[in-house]
Protein backbone atom coordinates (compact mmCIF):
# COMPACT_ATOMS: atom_id res chain seq x y z
CA UNK A 1 0.00 0.00 0.00
CA UNK A 2 0.90 3.67 -1.05
CA UNK A 3 0.59 6.27 1.11
CA UNK A 4 1.77 9.49 1.43
CA UNK A 5 2.01 10.12 4.99
CA UNK A 6 3.49 8.41 8.46
CA UNK A 7 1.27 9.21 10.49
CA UNK A 8 -1.30 7.94 8.59
CA UNK A 9 0.49 4.49 8.04
CA UNK A 10 1.06 4.06 11.24
CA UNK A 11 -2.93 4.66 12.49
CA UNK A 12 -3.80 2.21 9.06
CA UNK A 13 -1.61 -0.40 10.82
CA UNK A 14 -3.07 -0.10 14.29
CA UNK A 15 -6.26 -0.88 13.04
CA UNK A 16 -4.97 -3.48 10.79
CA UNK A 17 -3.19 -5.03 13.79
CA UNK A 18 -6.60 -4.70 15.61
CA UNK A 19 -8.94 -7.26 13.32
CA UNK A 20 -5.46 -9.69 13.10
CA UNK A 21 -4.67 -8.21 9.67
CA UNK A 22 -0.32 -8.28 9.42
CA UNK A 23 0.44 -5.18 8.55
CA UNK A 24 3.78 -2.97 8.79
CA UNK A 25 5.70 0.14 7.35
CA UNK A 26 8.69 0.19 6.01
CA UNK A 27 9.12 4.80 6.63
CA UNK A 28 12.19 6.83 7.77
CA UNK A 29 10.68 7.18 11.01
CA UNK A 30 10.91 2.84 11.62
CA UNK A 31 13.43 2.24 13.90
CA UNK A 32 12.53 -1.90 13.09
CA UNK A 33 13.11 -1.72 9.23
CA UNK A 34 15.06 -4.71 9.22
CA UNK A 35 12.34 -6.81 10.93
CA UNK A 36 9.91 -5.15 8.84
CA UNK A 37 12.59 -6.49 5.68
CA UNK A 38 12.82 -9.92 7.34
CA UNK A 39 8.77 -10.18 8.06
CA UNK A 40 8.26 -9.48 4.12
CA UNK A 41 10.77 -12.19 2.66
CA UNK A 42 9.23 -14.65 5.22
CA UNK A 43 6.36 -14.11 3.54
CA UNK A 44 4.39 -12.99 7.23
CA UNK A 45 3.03 -9.84 6.06
CA UNK A 46 -0.56 -9.37 4.82
CA UNK A 47 0.13 -5.75 4.10
CA UNK A 48 2.98 -3.68 3.83
CA UNK A 49 2.88 0.20 3.85
CA UNK A 50 5.52 2.28 2.45
CA UNK A 51 5.35 6.57 0.75
CA UNK A 52 5.41 6.81 -2.90
CA UNK A 53 9.23 8.18 -2.49
CA UNK A 54 10.23 4.94 -1.36
CA UNK A 55 8.22 3.03 -3.78
CA UNK A 56 9.42 4.70 -6.68
CA UNK A 57 13.08 3.81 -5.79
CA UNK A 58 15.35 1.17 -7.26
CA UNK A 59 16.13 -0.80 -3.89
CA UNK A 60 12.45 -1.11 -2.67
CA UNK A 61 11.52 -2.23 -6.59
CA UNK A 62 13.67 -5.16 -6.31
CA UNK A 63 13.54 -6.25 -2.98
CA UNK A 64 9.38 -6.69 -3.43
CA UNK A 65 10.68 -8.34 -7.09
CA UNK A 66 11.58 -11.11 -4.77
CA UNK A 67 8.20 -12.21 -3.57
CA UNK A 68 4.79 -12.65 -5.52
CA UNK A 69 2.54 -9.50 -5.03
CA UNK A 70 -1.11 -9.62 -4.67
CA UNK A 71 -1.78 -5.83 -4.94
CA UNK A 72 -0.08 -2.42 -5.60
CA UNK A 73 -3.00 -0.27 -3.99
CA UNK A 74 -2.25 3.86 -4.18
CA UNK A 75 -4.03 5.70 -1.57
CA UNK A 76 -4.97 9.37 -2.06
CA UNK A 77 -4.42 8.86 -5.90
CA UNK A 78 -5.55 12.50 -6.59
CA UNK A 79 -2.05 13.16 -5.77
CA UNK A 80 -1.17 11.97 -9.04
CA UNK A 81 -3.43 14.23 -10.97
CA UNK A 82 -2.51 17.83 -11.69
CA UNK A 83 -6.23 18.60 -11.85
CA UNK A 84 -6.47 17.09 -8.24
CA UNK A 85 -6.69 19.69 -5.77
CA UNK A 86 -3.39 18.49 -3.70
CA UNK A 87 -0.53 17.35 -7.13
CA UNK A 88 2.21 15.82 -5.36
CA UNK A 89 5.09 15.33 -8.24
CA UNK A 90 6.45 12.45 -6.28
CA UNK A 91 3.33 10.01 -7.48
CA UNK A 92 3.91 10.89 -11.01
CA UNK A 93 7.18 7.87 -10.53
CA UNK A 94 5.16 5.42 -9.64
CA UNK A 95 4.09 4.53 -13.52
CA UNK A 96 7.09 2.55 -13.57
CA UNK A 97 7.11 0.96 -10.65
CA UNK A 98 3.39 -0.62 -11.52
CA UNK A 99 4.72 -1.05 -15.59
CA UNK A 100 7.49 -2.98 -14.10
CA UNK A 101 5.23 -5.64 -12.37
CA UNK A 102 2.13 -5.73 -15.50
CA UNK A 103 0.23 -8.62 -14.00
CA UNK A 104 0.03 -7.42 -10.20
CA UNK A 105 -3.40 -6.00 -9.91
CA UNK A 106 -2.86 -1.67 -9.42
CA UNK A 107 -5.51 -0.11 -7.20
CA UNK A 108 -5.93 3.69 -6.81
CA UNK A 109 -7.79 4.95 -4.36
CA UNK A 110 -9.16 8.74 -3.46
CA UNK A 111 -12.76 10.10 -1.79
CA UNK A 112 -12.16 13.12 -3.11
CA UNK A 113 -11.67 13.57 -7.27
CA UNK A 114 -14.38 14.97 -9.74
CA UNK A 115 -14.63 13.72 -12.94
CA UNK A 116 -11.76 15.58 -14.93
CA UNK A 117 -9.15 14.36 -12.02
CA UNK A 118 -10.63 10.61 -11.74
CA UNK A 119 -9.91 10.45 -16.18
CA UNK A 120 -5.90 11.86 -14.87
CA UNK A 121 -5.35 9.43 -12.31
CA UNK A 122 -6.82 6.68 -14.52
CA UNK A 123 -4.66 8.01 -17.49
CA UNK A 124 -1.52 8.52 -15.05
CA UNK A 125 -1.82 5.03 -13.42
CA UNK A 126 -2.60 2.77 -16.60
CA UNK A 127 -5.44 2.01 -15.47
CA UNK A 128 -8.51 1.05 -18.26
CA UNK A 129 -11.15 3.05 -17.66
CA UNK A 130 -13.71 0.38 -17.40
CA UNK A 131 -12.22 -0.09 -13.86
CA UNK A 132 -13.26 2.94 -12.98
CA UNK A 133 -15.21 2.32 -9.79
CA UNK A 134 -17.58 5.22 -8.03
CA UNK A 135 -19.20 4.71 -4.68
CA UNK A 136 -20.47 7.56 -4.27
CA UNK A 137 -19.52 10.75 -2.39
CA UNK A 138 -22.73 11.58 -0.46
CA UNK A 139 -22.40 11.38 3.80
CA UNK A 140 -25.48 11.25 4.82
CA UNK A 141 -25.13 11.55 8.68
CA UNK A 142 -22.94 14.76 8.17
CA UNK A 143 -25.38 18.15 8.76
CA UNK A 144 -23.95 21.09 6.99
CA UNK A 145 -23.93 24.68 8.64
CA UNK A 146 -22.26 27.75 6.61
CA UNK A 147 -23.05 31.02 8.03
CA UNK A 148 -21.42 34.14 7.86
CA UNK A 149 -18.29 35.24 10.22
CA UNK A 150 -19.17 37.80 12.66
CA UNK A 151 -17.57 36.69 16.10
CA UNK A 152 -15.37 34.14 15.28
CA UNK A 153 -14.39 33.17 19.02
CA UNK A 154 -18.10 33.19 19.96
CA UNK A 155 -19.53 31.35 17.13
CA UNK A 156 -16.81 28.52 17.64
CA UNK A 157 -17.29 28.58 21.17
CA UNK A 158 -20.87 28.49 20.78
CA UNK A 159 -20.57 25.31 18.64
CA UNK A 160 -18.24 23.35 20.95
CA UNK A 161 -20.64 24.04 23.86
CA UNK A 162 -23.38 22.37 21.99
CA UNK A 163 -20.79 19.59 21.16
CA UNK A 164 -19.91 17.09 23.82
CA UNK A 165 -17.30 14.79 21.54
CA UNK A 166 -14.49 15.33 19.78
CA UNK A 167 -13.96 17.72 17.06
CA UNK A 168 -11.74 19.33 14.87
CA UNK A 169 -11.31 22.92 13.93
CA UNK A 170 -9.60 24.51 11.61
CA UNK A 171 -8.50 28.12 11.28
CA UNK A 172 -6.57 30.18 8.61
CA UNK A 173 -3.06 30.96 10.38
CA UNK A 174 -1.23 29.56 13.22
CA UNK A 175 -1.76 32.78 15.57
CA UNK A 176 -5.68 32.10 15.08
CA UNK A 177 -5.41 28.33 15.89
CA UNK A 178 -3.71 29.02 18.94
CA UNK A 179 -5.78 31.91 20.11
CA UNK A 180 -8.87 29.43 19.45
CA UNK A 181 -7.16 26.98 21.62
CA UNK A 182 -7.09 28.89 24.52
CA UNK A 183 -10.32 30.27 24.44
CA UNK A 184 -11.45 26.99 24.23
CA UNK A 185 -9.69 25.39 27.29
CA UNK A 186 -10.65 29.33 29.34
CA UNK A 187 -14.37 27.20 28.94
CA UNK A 188 -13.13 24.01 31.14
CA UNK A 189 -12.59 22.01 27.48
CA UNK A 190 -9.89 19.63 26.93
CA UNK A 191 -8.17 21.32 23.62
CA UNK A 192 -5.03 21.25 21.97
CA UNK A 193 -3.22 23.15 19.05
CA UNK A 194 -1.53 21.37 15.79
CA UNK A 195 0.41 23.39 13.50
CA UNK A 196 3.70 23.42 11.11
CA UNK A 197 5.56 25.72 13.48
CA UNK A 198 5.33 23.75 16.88
CA UNK A 199 8.14 21.50 17.76
CA UNK A 200 7.71 17.89 15.58
CA UNK A 201 7.48 16.17 19.06
CA UNK A 202 4.45 18.23 20.59
CA UNK A 203 2.80 17.92 16.90
CA UNK A 204 3.14 14.49 17.83
CA UNK A 205 1.92 14.38 21.38
CA UNK A 206 -1.09 16.57 20.24
CA UNK A 207 -2.24 14.45 17.87
CA UNK A 208 -1.93 11.53 19.96
CA UNK A 209 -4.09 12.86 22.80
CA UNK A 210 -6.54 13.89 20.07
CA UNK A 211 -6.77 10.36 18.77
CA UNK A 212 -6.84 9.05 22.38
CA UNK A 213 -9.74 11.22 23.59
CA UNK A 214 -13.39 11.24 23.67
CA UNK A 215 -13.96 15.08 23.92
CA UNK A 216 -11.12 17.04 22.95
CA UNK A 217 -11.40 19.69 20.79
CA UNK A 218 -7.86 20.32 18.67
CA UNK A 219 -7.15 23.72 16.40
CA UNK A 220 -5.14 23.03 13.56
CA UNK A 221 -4.04 24.85 10.10
CA UNK A 222 -5.07 22.02 7.18
CA UNK A 223 -1.49 20.61 8.29
CA UNK A 224 -3.55 18.53 10.35
CA UNK A 225 -5.95 16.16 9.87
CA UNK A 226 -4.94 13.60 5.97
CA UNK A 227 -2.64 11.59 9.14
CA UNK A 228 -5.86 10.40 11.16
CA UNK A 229 -8.94 8.29 10.68
CA UNK A 230 -10.56 8.51 13.82
CA UNK A 231 -13.81 7.44 13.67
CA UNK A 232 -15.83 9.50 16.66
CA UNK A 233 -15.31 13.41 14.78
CA UNK A 234 -18.29 14.51 15.74
CA UNK A 235 -17.97 18.32 14.46
CA UNK A 236 -15.36 20.10 12.20
CA UNK A 237 -15.65 23.73 12.28
CA UNK A 238 -14.23 26.05 9.56
CA UNK A 239 -13.34 29.12 10.78
CA UNK A 240 -12.53 30.38 7.07
CA UNK A 241 -13.11 29.26 3.97
CA UNK A 242 -10.86 26.17 2.96
CA UNK A 243 -8.81 25.65 -0.29
CA UNK A 244 -10.97 24.65 -2.49
CA UNK A 245 -14.12 22.39 -2.92
CA UNK A 246 -12.56 19.34 -2.51
CA UNK A 247 -10.65 20.33 0.27
CA UNK A 248 -13.88 21.13 2.31
CA UNK A 249 -15.03 17.84 1.41
CA UNK A 250 -11.87 15.72 2.35
CA UNK A 251 -11.99 17.99 5.66
CA UNK A 252 -15.56 17.66 6.45
CA UNK A 253 -15.44 14.22 5.70
CA UNK A 254 -13.33 13.08 8.59
CA UNK A 255 -16.32 13.85 11.23
CA UNK A 256 -18.64 10.89 11.31
CA UNK A 257 -16.93 8.08 10.41
CA UNK A 258 -18.47 6.22 12.50
CA UNK A 259 -22.04 6.32 10.66
CA UNK A 260 -23.48 8.40 13.79
CA UNK A 261 -24.82 11.69 13.14
CA UNK A 262 -22.13 14.86 12.83
CA UNK A 263 -21.80 18.72 11.82
CA UNK A 264 -19.97 20.23 9.58
CA UNK A 265 -19.55 24.22 10.17
CA UNK A 266 -18.18 26.75 7.84
CA UNK A 267 -17.73 30.44 9.40
CA UNK A 268 -16.34 32.50 6.20
CA UNK A 269 -15.86 36.37 5.84
CA UNK A 270 -16.28 39.03 3.32
CA UNK A 271 -12.45 38.92 2.61
CA UNK A 272 -11.78 35.31 2.58
CA UNK A 273 -12.44 34.60 -0.96
CA UNK A 274 -10.22 37.60 -2.24
CA UNK A 275 -7.37 36.38 -0.39
CA UNK A 276 -8.13 33.07 -1.77
CA UNK A 277 -7.74 34.71 -5.41
CA UNK A 278 -4.56 36.57 -4.70
CA UNK A 279 -3.23 33.45 -3.43
CA UNK A 280 -3.87 31.75 -6.67
CA UNK A 281 -2.36 34.57 -8.75
CA UNK A 282 0.87 34.67 -6.65
CA UNK A 283 1.60 31.25 -6.05
CA UNK A 284 -0.35 28.58 -7.97
CA UNK A 285 1.91 27.44 -11.00
CA UNK A 286 0.06 29.38 -14.60
CA UNK A 287 -0.86 25.25 -15.40
CA UNK A 288 -2.94 25.16 -12.46
CA UNK A 289 -4.20 28.59 -11.80
CA UNK A 290 -7.49 27.72 -14.15
CA UNK A 291 -8.67 24.54 -11.87
CA UNK A 292 -7.63 26.68 -8.70
CA UNK A 293 -10.15 29.51 -10.00
CA UNK A 294 -12.66 26.72 -10.64
CA UNK A 295 -12.47 24.88 -7.34
CA UNK A 296 -12.96 28.37 -5.79
CA UNK A 297 -15.78 29.15 -8.22
CA UNK A 298 -17.32 25.98 -6.88
CA UNK A 299 -16.97 26.49 -3.34
CA UNK A 300 -18.46 30.13 -3.41
CA UNK A 301 -21.62 28.29 -5.12
CA UNK A 302 -21.93 26.24 -1.80
CA UNK A 303 -21.42 29.23 0.38
CA UNK A 304 -23.86 31.59 -1.27
CA UNK A 305 -26.74 29.36 -2.22
CA UNK A 306 -30.35 29.12 -0.62
CA UNK A 307 -30.57 25.81 -2.24
CA UNK A 308 -29.08 22.62 -0.97
CA UNK A 309 -26.10 22.54 0.38
CA UNK A 310 -24.80 18.63 -0.04
CA UNK A 311 -26.70 18.73 -3.50
CA UNK A 312 -24.03 21.37 -4.46
CA UNK A 313 -21.29 19.17 -3.51
CA UNK A 314 -22.57 15.83 -5.44
CA UNK A 315 -23.41 17.79 -7.93
CA UNK A 316 -19.93 18.99 -8.29
CA UNK A 317 -18.36 15.32 -8.01
CA UNK A 318 -20.90 14.57 -10.88
CA UNK A 319 -23.32 13.11 -9.15
CA UNK A 320 -27.10 13.83 -9.82
CA UNK A 321 -28.74 14.27 -6.13
CA UNK A 322 -32.25 14.89 -4.60
CA UNK A 323 -32.97 18.67 -4.71
CA UNK A 324 -33.13 18.84 -0.96
CA UNK A 325 -31.16 16.18 1.32
CA UNK A 326 -32.80 17.44 4.72
CA UNK A 327 -29.82 17.66 6.80
CA UNK A 328 -28.62 20.72 5.89
CA UNK A 329 -29.09 24.19 7.00
CA UNK A 330 -30.89 25.40 4.01
CA UNK A 331 -32.90 22.13 3.57
CA UNK A 332 -33.87 22.27 7.55
CA UNK A 333 -34.90 25.86 7.85
CA UNK A 334 -34.69 27.82 4.17
CA UNK A 335 -33.55 31.15 4.00
CA UNK A 336 -35.30 34.01 1.88
CA UNK A 337 -33.80 35.76 -1.10
CA UNK A 338 -33.72 39.20 -1.94
CA UNK A 339 -32.67 41.43 -4.98
CA UNK A 340 -29.70 43.26 -4.21
CA UNK A 341 -28.89 43.97 -7.82
CA UNK A 342 -29.30 47.85 -7.31
CA UNK A 343 -26.92 47.93 -3.64
CA UNK A 344 -24.54 45.76 -5.61
CA UNK A 345 -24.25 48.14 -8.73
CA UNK A 346 -24.16 51.12 -6.23
CA UNK A 347 -21.11 49.30 -4.19
CA UNK A 348 -19.33 48.63 -7.39
CA UNK A 349 -19.81 52.30 -8.43
CA UNK A 350 -18.70 53.66 -5.17
CA UNK A 351 -15.38 51.37 -5.28
CA UNK A 352 -14.68 52.60 -8.66
CA UNK A 353 -15.74 56.62 -8.09
CA UNK A 354 -13.27 56.52 -5.18
CA UNK A 355 -10.12 54.93 -6.84
CA UNK A 356 -10.13 51.55 -5.88
CA UNK A 357 -8.20 51.40 -3.33
CA UNK A 358 -10.39 52.04 -0.11
CA UNK A 359 -11.83 48.59 2.27
CA UNK A 360 -15.29 48.09 2.54
CA UNK A 361 -15.81 50.06 5.69
CA UNK A 362 -14.67 53.27 3.72
CA UNK A 363 -17.51 52.41 0.65
CA UNK A 364 -19.93 51.98 2.91
CA UNK A 365 -19.54 55.15 4.85
CA UNK A 366 -19.48 57.04 1.52
CA UNK A 367 -22.59 55.36 0.56
CA UNK A 368 -24.13 55.92 3.92
CA UNK A 369 -23.39 59.73 3.71
CA UNK A 370 -20.96 59.57 6.61
CA UNK A 371 -19.33 63.25 7.17
CA UNK A 372 -16.06 62.40 8.48
CA UNK A 373 -12.37 64.32 8.15
CA UNK A 374 -11.42 61.59 6.40
CA UNK A 375 -14.08 61.93 3.76
CA UNK A 376 -13.94 65.23 3.27
CA UNK A 377 -10.31 65.23 2.98
CA UNK A 378 -10.27 63.12 -0.02
CA UNK A 379 -13.64 65.20 -1.49
CA UNK A 380 -15.61 61.90 -1.40
CA UNK A 381 -18.21 63.67 -0.16
CA UNK A 382 -18.43 65.50 -3.68
CA UNK A 383 -18.92 62.56 -5.67
CA UNK A 384 -22.17 61.11 -7.45
CA UNK A 385 -21.99 58.20 -5.15
CA UNK A 386 -21.84 60.12 -1.65
CA UNK A 387 -25.07 59.26 0.48
CA UNK A 388 -27.16 57.24 -2.10
CA UNK A 389 -28.38 54.55 -0.01
CA UNK A 390 -31.98 54.31 0.83
CA UNK A 391 -32.86 53.46 4.28
CA UNK A 392 -33.89 50.06 3.93
CA UNK A 393 -30.80 49.44 1.59
CA UNK A 394 -28.46 50.01 4.09
CA UNK A 395 -28.63 46.81 5.93
CA UNK A 396 -27.94 44.88 2.88
CA UNK A 397 -24.35 46.77 2.38
CA UNK A 398 -21.94 44.24 4.05
CA UNK A 399 -23.64 41.38 2.79
CA UNK A 400 -23.51 42.49 -0.86
CA UNK A 401 -19.54 43.76 -0.03
CA UNK A 402 -19.27 39.52 0.94
CA UNK A 403 -21.50 38.71 -2.08
CA UNK A 404 -19.72 40.33 -4.77
CA UNK A 405 -15.78 38.95 -3.24
CA UNK A 406 -17.66 35.13 -3.29
CA UNK A 407 -18.55 35.87 -6.92
CA UNK A 408 -15.23 37.94 -7.96
CA UNK A 409 -16.81 41.10 -9.09
CA UNK A 410 -14.47 42.40 -6.19
CA UNK A 411 -11.02 41.38 -5.83
CA UNK A 412 -8.43 42.73 -2.74
CA UNK A 413 -5.29 44.58 -3.85
CA UNK A 414 -2.39 43.97 -2.39
CA UNK A 415 -2.68 47.12 -0.06
CA UNK A 416 -6.40 45.53 1.31
CA UNK A 417 -8.87 47.93 -1.11
CA UNK A 418 -11.16 46.54 -2.93
CA UNK A 419 -10.90 46.67 -6.41
CA UNK A 420 -13.54 46.09 -9.50
CA UNK A 421 -13.18 42.01 -10.62
CA UNK A 422 -13.85 40.18 -14.05
CA UNK A 423 -17.29 39.62 -12.91
CA UNK A 424 -17.94 43.36 -12.34
CA UNK A 425 -18.77 44.45 -15.80
CA UNK A 426 -21.88 42.20 -16.06
CA UNK A 427 -23.44 43.30 -13.02
CA UNK A 428 -22.69 47.10 -13.75
CA UNK A 429 -24.16 47.08 -17.42
CA UNK A 430 -27.02 45.27 -16.20
CA UNK A 431 -26.80 41.40 -17.56
CA UNK A 432 -26.39 39.79 -14.24
CA UNK A 433 -28.75 40.52 -11.21
CA UNK A 434 -27.25 39.56 -7.44
CA UNK A 435 -29.65 37.24 -5.83
CA UNK A 436 -29.18 37.68 -1.88
CA UNK A 437 -29.47 34.95 0.71
CA UNK A 438 -31.22 36.12 3.99
CA UNK A 439 -30.36 34.09 7.19
CA UNK A 440 -33.20 32.92 9.10
CA UNK A 441 -33.92 34.77 12.26
CA UNK A 442 -32.53 32.77 15.15
CA UNK A 443 -30.38 29.93 12.62
CA UNK A 444 -28.62 28.38 15.50
CA UNK A 445 -31.21 28.34 18.27
CA UNK A 446 -33.84 27.17 15.82
CA UNK A 447 -31.81 23.57 15.13
CA UNK A 448 -30.12 23.18 18.66
CA UNK A 449 -32.79 21.22 20.00
CA UNK A 450 -32.93 18.57 17.00
CA UNK A 451 -29.11 18.48 16.86
CA UNK A 452 -28.96 17.39 20.88
CA UNK A 453 -31.81 14.86 19.85
CA UNK A 454 -29.78 13.48 17.69
CA UNK A 455 -26.51 13.50 19.83
CA UNK A 456 -28.65 11.76 22.49
CA UNK A 457 -30.01 9.18 19.98
CA UNK A 458 -26.58 8.58 18.99
CA UNK A 459 -24.85 8.33 22.55
CA UNK A 460 -26.90 7.04 25.39
CA UNK A 461 -24.51 9.19 27.69
CA UNK A 462 -26.31 8.51 31.53
CA UNK A 463 -27.33 4.64 30.73
CA UNK A 464 -25.01 2.87 33.59
CA UNK A 465 -24.56 0.17 31.03
CA UNK A 466 -22.94 2.36 28.07
CA UNK A 467 -21.02 4.20 30.74
CA UNK A 468 -19.83 1.17 32.10
CA UNK A 469 -18.27 -0.19 29.00
CA UNK A 470 -16.97 3.09 27.71
CA UNK A 471 -14.81 3.03 30.90
CA UNK A 472 -13.81 -0.73 30.16
CA UNK A 473 -12.96 0.75 27.10
CA UNK A 474 -11.14 3.26 27.83
CA UNK A 475 -9.04 1.51 30.54
CA UNK A 476 -7.85 -1.30 27.83
CA UNK A 477 -6.89 1.49 25.48
CA UNK A 478 -4.91 3.18 27.86
CA UNK A 479 -3.48 -0.14 28.77
CA UNK A 480 -2.34 -1.12 25.33
CA UNK A 481 -1.46 2.17 24.17
CA UNK A 482 -4.08 2.55 21.81
CA UNK A 483 -7.17 4.75 20.86
CA UNK A 484 -10.29 3.31 22.10
CA UNK A 485 -12.20 3.18 19.31
CA UNK A 486 -9.68 0.87 17.97
CA UNK A 487 -11.58 -1.32 20.54
CA UNK A 488 -14.67 -1.06 19.41
CA UNK A 489 -16.86 1.97 18.43
CA UNK A 490 -19.24 3.12 19.77
CA UNK A 491 -22.44 2.25 17.45
CA UNK A 492 -20.98 -1.08 18.86
CA UNK A 493 -20.81 -0.87 22.63
CA UNK A 494 -24.59 1.12 21.76
CA UNK A 495 -25.95 -2.33 20.22
CA UNK A 496 -24.00 -4.19 23.20
CA UNK A 497 -25.95 -1.65 25.62
CA UNK A 498 -29.65 -2.38 23.91
CA UNK A 499 -29.06 -6.40 23.41
CA UNK A 500 -27.01 -7.61 26.01
CA UNK A 501 -24.96 -10.90 25.33
CA UNK A 502 -24.55 -13.11 27.73
CA UNK A 503 -22.45 -15.43 25.86
CA UNK A 504 -19.38 -15.25 23.26
CA UNK A 505 -21.41 -16.95 20.69
CA UNK A 506 -24.05 -13.96 21.06
CA UNK A 507 -21.36 -11.43 21.59
CA UNK A 508 -20.53 -12.52 18.10
CA UNK A 509 -23.95 -11.52 16.71
CA UNK A 510 -22.54 -7.80 17.21
CA UNK A 511 -21.95 -5.46 14.19
CA UNK A 512 -17.99 -4.38 14.55
CA UNK A 513 -17.26 -7.60 16.89
CA UNK A 514 -15.36 -9.70 14.51
CA UNK A 515 -13.34 -13.48 15.59
CA UNK A 516 -10.10 -11.00 16.30
CA UNK A 517 -11.97 -8.61 18.78
CA UNK A 518 -14.24 -11.14 19.91
CA UNK A 519 -11.03 -14.10 21.22
CA UNK A 520 -9.35 -10.35 22.57
CA UNK A 521 -11.84 -8.60 24.17
CA UNK A 522 -15.10 -10.38 23.96
CA UNK A 523 -14.76 -12.21 27.59
CA UNK A 524 -13.77 -8.48 29.31
CA UNK A 525 -16.74 -7.10 28.09
CA UNK A 526 -19.09 -9.81 28.84
CA UNK A 527 -18.28 -9.37 32.43
CA UNK A 528 -19.07 -5.60 32.38
CA UNK A 529 -22.73 -6.77 31.28
CA UNK A 530 -22.62 -8.89 33.70
CA UNK A 531 -21.59 -7.05 36.55
CA UNK A 532 -24.06 -4.18 35.61
CA UNK A 533 -26.93 -6.75 35.65
CA UNK A 534 -26.37 -7.70 38.69
CA UNK A 535 -26.01 -3.85 40.00
CA UNK A 536 -29.71 -3.11 38.74
CA UNK A 537 -31.11 -6.12 40.30
CA UNK A 538 -29.86 -5.56 43.74
CA UNK A 539 -31.04 -2.06 43.44
CA UNK A 540 -34.68 -3.42 42.51
CA UNK A 541 -35.07 -5.40 45.33
CA UNK A 542 -33.53 -2.42 47.69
Amino acid sequence: MISPLIALMHDQVRAADAVGIKAATLTSADNNRAETIDRFRAGDLDLLYVAPERASGEGFQSMIAEMPLSLIAIDEAHCVSEWGHDFRPDYRLLRPLLDRFPDVPRLALTATADKHTRADILEQLGIPGDGLIVAGFDRPNIRYVVQARQSMAKQVLALVAEQPGPGIVYAPSRAKAEKLAAAIAQTGRSSAVYHAGLPPEERARNQAAFVSSEDMVICATIAFGMGIDKPDVRFIAHAGIPKSIEAYYQETGRAGRDGDPAEAHMFWGAGDFSQARMWIEQESDDSRKGGERTRLNALGALVETAGCRRAILLRHFGEDPPKTCGNCDNCLDPPKQTDATEVARKFLSAVYRTGQRFGAGHIEAVLAGKESEKIHQLSHHKLSVFDILGDDEYPLVKPVARALQTREALVTTEHGGLALGPAARAILKGEEDVALVLPPKGQRGSRRSGRSAANREANPIGDPLFEALRERRKTIAAENAIPPYVIFHDSTLREMTTRKPETLAEMSLISGVGEAKLAKYGQTFLDVIAAQADIAMEESEV
